[in-house]
């Protein structure tokens, strides 16, 4: 998947986690593209600096403490991209939940056609 189709897989999906979740609220489609290249951002530079420095706590939950860092790469979106708001940090940790879902759908739907090109390039 290019950047490009990236961006806007991760768009429809902020569209549509907004949409199901009553505590995320979202003024429109534009906002939606602004969220994931914010996300995008955070997801290169801040988180990668969140994960090293919470590296013991992740080990003593056994990697489950990467679920509040996601949710808190959402909670900082949130404060960045004006029209875009999460009530609390449940919501936020049940976005980021619900947003990696629909990411890998979309993700797995490329990775299968990449399969598919490999083969045809073999054969």
């Amino acid at each position: 998947m290019s950047f490009v189709s990236r961006i806007l897989a991760t768009s429809i999906a902020v569209v549509v986690t907004a949409w199901l979740l009553s505590g995320v609220h979202l003024d429109g489609f534009m906002t939606a593209i602004i969220v994931a290249l914010v996300l995008a951002f955070l997801n290169a530079i801040v988180k990668p600096i969140l994960i090293i420095l919470t590296i013991p706590v992740t080990i003593l939950t056994l990697g489950l403490f990467l679920l509040a860092v996601n949710a808190i790469i959402i909670e900082i979106a949130a404060y960045a991209v004006t029209g875009f708001s999460v009530d609390s940090f449940w919501w936020a940790l049940l976005f980021s939940l619900i947003l990696s879902i629909l990411n890998s759908l979309f993700a797995g739907n490329d990775d299968e056609n990449r399969k598919n090109k490999n083969y045809d390039r073999i054969s």
